[in-house]
């Protein structure tokens, strides 16, 4: 059997401007991706400094899918970036006049002139012959042939593994469905405008890969980094597709019940280590009770807050809720499963607590 199409070349040199004139045609987005947007304007601007200065910028790797018409390219484009893409966004950025020079850039050239805080729209007015340095740049890009995705991803991953990646970012780029049903999920309503914790490191996928998991298995599990990889490598097997195809219909159902329970950016939801409880707490409720569930969880955080107030100006007050104590040293280990469940029993028990005290109120 012939092996798939395999191959790392580099691109004939290019420009800056030749690359900038084709970037409608790079796919910027690619599902193995990280998240855009990561770099400050600052960091960016260090980057067109060491252009302008002629220091070595890292190779640029995209997907080359002008020799054939193949089934990886998604969006029918002839490029997908497959890392560099903060290089590439710096560089799109200065040309488009959203980032300036640094404060303290200094032309090695020419150290007498004053550049700081220019953009590239100014070079180009008033220091022609130094925006034709950033122009006629010749950017080292690697073109990659690859005929299956587990190809591109395996290179990603490699090519970033002396990289800060998180657990999620690398997950997302591992072989087998789960990733895209992990990204499916991610793309909810929920995730995109309810939560209010950041998303730039994937935060979202890992929160989406964990209740992902709860369903497959139809129960709470440790969400240990450990545990999560290998629920992808085992979705991967053969048969196991119907099984994460339910799992993640189940997901999106309660993600919607979900989504009309919280508010928008909701402060209840600022960080993800309560997703997953708050996930199988809800999706546990009947329908009719969902009305109260805000409610109940204000009231709870805000017990929460007093208590551990009262705990640390009077550690031995009768008036401390052991209970909520506990809740909060499960709460410091959010990954372990013991973690969930104890919480979610609290908050089961309390709920019903809560709801005995609202029908004795009327």
């Amino acid at each position: 059997m012939t092996p798939p199409r395999f191959k790392v070349a580099a691109f004939e040199a290019r420009t800056l401007s030749w690359w900038k004139g084709k970037r409608a045609k790079i796919d910027m987005e690619p599902p193995y991706q990280r998240r855009g947007r990561l770099w400050s304007d600052s960091d960016k601007a260090y980057l067109i400094d060491s252009i302008l200065n002629g220091f070595d910028v890292p190779k640029v790797y995209l997907a080359d899918f002008t020799w054939a018409d193949s089934t990886l390219n998604e969006k029918k484009l002839p490029y997908a970036i497959i890392d560099g893409k903060q290089r590439f966004e710096s560089i799109f950025d200065f040309f488009d006049g959203k980032i300036t020079l640094n404060n303290d850039f200094v032309y090695r050239e020419d150290p007498s002139l004053d550049l700081q805080g220019l953009s590239y729209q100014d070079l180009r007015q008033n220091y022609a012959e130094i925006a034709e340095v950033f122009e006629t740049f010749n950017l080292s890009v690697m073109s990659v042939i690859a005929e299956t995705n587990e190809q591109i991803n395996d290179l990603f991953v490699r090519l970033n593994r002396s990289k800060p990646l998180t657990g999620a970012e690398i997950r997302n780029a591992m072989a087998g469905p789960a990733p895209e049903v992990i990204r499916e999920i991610a793309k909810h309503e929920f995730f995109d405008s309810t939560i209010s914790f950041k998303v730039e490191r994937g935060q979202d996928l890992n929160a989406a890969a964990k209740i992902l998991m709860f369903e497959y298995n139809s129960a709470p599990r440790d969400t240990k980094k450990s545990t999560l990889d290998a629920f992808v490598r085992e979705t991967e097997q053969v048969g196991h597709s119907d099984q994460l195809e339910l799992a993640g219909r189940r997901v999106l159902e309660t993600l919607d019940e979900m989504s009309a329970v919280f508010l928008p950016r909701d402060r209840l939801l600022s960080s993800a280590g309560v997703i997953p409880v708050y996930y199988w707490f809800i999706g546990e409720l009947p329908t009719k009770e969902l009305p109260k569930v805000r409610e109940f969880l204000t009231r709870f955080e805000g017990n929460r807050a007093e208590n551990r107030r009262l705990l640390s100006e009077a550690p031995r007050s009768r008036r401390i809720d052991s209970e909520l104590v506990e809740y909060d040293n499960y709460n410091r280990s959010t990954n372990d499963e013991a973690s969930h469940t104890s919480r979610i029993d609290v908050l089961q028990r309390r709920f019903r607590e809560f709801l005995v005290t609202k029908r004795g109120s009327r």
